[in-house]
């Protein structure tokens, strides 16, 4: 079963082909294409010439038909596009313009090949009160033929009895819509699943599966004050917990894709999502990066842009300042690739895996030293994993376990696991068919049952989207490997010089050593001491003796420096800190006196237009007034020529000319 990888992930042929079918081209009796407009009609057409036939090589229609010159020159128009481009956008077309495409044509796709029907709609015994009870499992078929019974629980009602198998525990509750691409996380014993790709359509909804009594459960998001309460759907994103009650969701593909990173936090509280206000320069919005909680600081590498440009950046946020910093790595770093796997090891060494470009999968190995910020490509040993992209991974202590995947031919069917100290890998279990474990953009997380470790997987996309939960109890346990100082390191038998250069700090290092030479005189001077005295001179003795005071000296001064040297850093840190609150307290007075100063500009334009007004009061006043003036006088020298009102009243003859 071929497939192909696209921006969202892997697109099977035989998806493109039902697509086709679906569409009118071919020979089915099913065509639709009437439906779509002549514009989409004709993309639709070209794609499939393109991906079926490739490039346009055929000479243009000499025929006057309209409807032929069209087709010709929107073939001919998508030039040396490469094939499994092709199938990406006609599929993708398609669901833009009949999202409902792909529920109606079940029979144009096969159905799965599963040995063993999965129980889904049985409910499962309910636990008592701080009990936490699995529920009953059936297995998934394996490679070598090892299966377990119905009942895996028949010594001990409730437990996983069964090392590095997978099976399927019977679930209740509404399912979740099955999707890839989602992101899941634990939290109290409960999974929560947020988002995820749905037949080519993006979604927003938080799911939780109760790993107590396995009943599934749907959030019901609340507004915030002046928020709708709803969050953005997206594919692609990264799903982080923190302090115990949020959920930090960071990055993803979207419709309607902003610039930069987006960061959301979800309160388990209150049950709502609110955006996280971020400093410094975010990095550009992508989808299919990985992210990384070290620490107080997540670290996110790589992943594909909105204009499907494959990165191989670094970024680190600091959950404490909440500020952005891009990294200046030095090392060949790995190349730009989308849905790889990430993980750290002994809370120093960032370990990327596989993933993938729009043609080509990797099953290299890099690891960054998160001290030096130096990439290195060691050698891996073992039974070293084919290529993948799409995969998921956990990591339990010392050991990195791999689940699905693709490699642009078949669903990955391997379950492996990367011991992080020697870097050899090994094959966990190998499971059969066409199952959802065997798929790209399912997720991976682990949880806990009677003290022992669990990994459940959910959902994936191998043709079909899953909606499925499975389980394994994995027998390799934790042996984190640990040098002479106490901090543990990548074994320098597996290739990776320069990512095991500087486990330890140079105080460490010279302490140790001084001590280990100071312990081995001491032993030499002992073992003189024991021996018979006529062999040792006392000169050799005293010799030895001052050389042990003088290195004990020179580890007592190197001591007094390393902590002078930790005690400026704390107070450099200090200072550090006290500079940015007040970095962060001056931004907020430049804020308020930003706004403060546009107001004063809004008053200043509002007097300067009231000036204006008043100046143009002013002078029809003034005309006013000397119209005042002009009839006061004419009426003077009315009244003076005519003996005025009162004597025209009178009958008093107006004076004559003499």
């Amino acid at each position: 079963m071929a497939m192909v990888r696209a921006s969202s992930g892997l697109a099977y042929p035989d998806r493109f082909y039902a697509a086709a079918t679906y569409a009118g081209f071919g020979s089915s009796s099913n065509a639709v294409t009437s439906k779509f407009s002549n514009d989409v009609a004709l993309l639709l057409y070209a794609l499939y010439q393109q991906a079926t036939v490739g490039p346009c090589n055929v000479p243009k229609p000499r025929s006057w038909s309209p409807v032929e010159q069209s087709k010709w020159t929107s073939w001919n128009g998508l030039g040396n596009m490469a094939s499994s481009e092709a199938m990406r956008l006609f599929v993708k077309i398609l669901e833009e313009e009949d999202p409902g495409w792909y529920s109606r044509i079940s029979d144009f796709i096969p159905e799965p090949v599963v040995d063993v029907e999965m129980n889904h709609n049985s409910k499962a015994d309910l636990p008592t009160e701080n009990e936490i009870t699995l529920p009953e499992m059936k297995t998934i078929p394996t490679e070598n033929g090892n299966s377990v019974d119905k009942d895996v629980t028949e010594e001990v009602v409730g437990s996983v009895g069964v090392y590095d198998q997978w099976v399927a525990p019977s679930v209740s509750g509404p399912r979740p819509k099955p999707r890839y691409e989602h992101a899941a996380t634990v939290i109290d014993d409960k999974m929560y699943i947020f988002g995820g790709n749905h037949n080519g359509r993006y979604l927003n909804d938080l799911q939780i599966l109760d790993l107590r009594n396995w009943t599934w459960s749907k959030v019901e998001v609340k507004a915030n004050s002046g928020d709708t309460g709803r969050v953005t759907p997206c594919a692609g994103h990264s799903l982080i917990p923190w302090e115990g009650n949020k959920l930090i969701s960071i990055a993803g593909h979207s419709k309607d894709a902003s610039e930069a990173i987006n960061v959301k936090a979800f309160d388990l509280q209150t049950y709502s999502w609110s955006n996280m206000k971020t400093y410094g320069k975010p990095p550009v919005s992508r989808g299919g990066q990985s992210v990384t909680l070290v620490g107080n600081t997540l670290v996110i590498f790589g992943g594909q842009d909105g204009n499907r440009t494959l990165l191989n950046d670094l970024h680190i946020l600091d959950f404490e300042t909440m500020t952005w910093d891009e990294i200046d790595t030095i090392g060949v770093s790995p190349s730009p690739r989308a849905d790889h796997a990430a993980a750290v090891h002994a809370e120093r060494y960032l370990l990327i895996f596989g993933g993938g470009t729009h043609s080509t999968c990797f099953n290299d190995l890099h690891v960054l030293d998160l001290k030096t910020m130096e990439w290195s490509k060691p050698s891996q040993q073992g039974e070293i994993p084919s290529p993948r992209a799409g995969h998921a991974g956990v990591t339990i202590g010392e050991s990195w376990f791999i689940v699905g995947g693709g490699d642009n031919k078949s669903g990955v069917s391997e379950t492996v696991v990367l011991n992080m100290s020697t870097l050899s890998w090994s094959v966990v279990t190998t499971v059969q068919g066409r199952v959802p474990l065997a798929s790209e953009g399912l997720s991976l997380v682990l949880s806990s049952y009677n003290g022992e470790d669990i990994l459940v997987s959910f959902g994936g996309y191998n043709g079909r989207y899953n909606n499925e939960v499975n389980l394994l109890k994995p027998s390799y346990k934790s042996t984190l490997q640990t040098t002479g100082s106490g901090v543990p390191a990548l074994d320098s038998a597996s290739g990776a010089q320069n990512a095991t250069n500087g486990t330890r700090d140079v105080d460490l290092e010279f302490e140790a050593g001084q001590e280990a030479k100071v312990r081995e005189i001491s032993m030499e001077n002992n073992e003189l001491q024991t021996s018979e005295v006529n062999e040792v001179s006392e000169s050799t003795l005293a010799a030895l003796k001052a050389e042990k005071e003088e290195l004990e000296s020179a580890l007592s001064n190197e001591k007094s420096q390393s902590n002078e040297l930790k005690q400026q850093l704390i107070e450099a840190e200090s200072k550090n800190s006290d500079l940015y609150k007040e970095l962060q307290s001056l931004r907020v007075q430049l804020a308020a006196e930003q706004s403060r100063c546009f107001k004063l500009e809004v008053n200043v334009a509002e007097l300067r237009q009231k000036l204006q007004t008043m100046d143009a009061l002013q002078k029809e006043v003034e005309i006013l007034q000397r119209q005042k003036a002009a009839s006061e006088e004419a009426y003077a020298k009315q009244k003076q020529s005519s003996g005025g009102v009162w004597g025209w009243l009178a009958g008093t003859p107006p004076p004559t000319d003499a």
